[in-house]
This record gives C-alpha cells, sequence and structure tokens, in this order.
C-alpha cells in the first residue's frame, strides 16, 4: 500500500470522525437549549403562581415576609 493511499485513509477516516463529533455537538445543544427552557422557565412560572395565589389568600402573611425580606436585603446591602 502505498504512502497517499493511507493518506487519504487517514483523511477520509479523521472526516468522518469530525462529522459525527459535529452531529453529537449539534444534538447535545439543542438538547440543553429544550432542558433550559423548560426546566428552568417553568418551575419560574409554577414558583411566581404559586406566591401569586398564596398572596391573594393571605395578604398580610405576604406582606409581613416581604416586609422581612426588604429589611434583610436592605441591611446586607448597606453593610
Amino acid at each position: 500500500m502505498s504512502t497517499g493511499n493511507r493518506t487519504q485513509q487517514r483523511n477520509a477516516t479523521s472526516n468522518e470522525v469530525n462529522r459525527q463529533v459535529e452531529g453529537a455537538a449539534q444534538s447535545a445543544a439543542e438538547s440543553i437549549q429544550e432542558y433550559g427552557s423548560h426546566y428552568v422557565a417553568e418551575p419560574a412560572k409554577d414558583i411566581f403562581g404559586l406566591l401569586s395565589d398564596y398572596a391573594k389568600d393571605r395578604p398580610d402573611v405576604m406582606a409581613v415576609w416581604s416586609f422581612g425580606l426588604g429589611v434583610v436585603v436592605g441591611w446586607k446591602l448597606r453593610g
């Protein structure tokens, strides 16, 4: 087997591996975007929905919690 044929075989194999790696990377990127949009956006909507419902049911408790959190955050930001 000549050197030119071996080089062509290596180049062909290398190109195939590169295509496979690019395909896997593209698939992984799509999966990450799908998971990111679902697992980050959906729970945030759920949490805000639950807090909104709780605030409608018990506005006095939410007012106390909001005031307390505001005091703690303001204290930490000041100091």
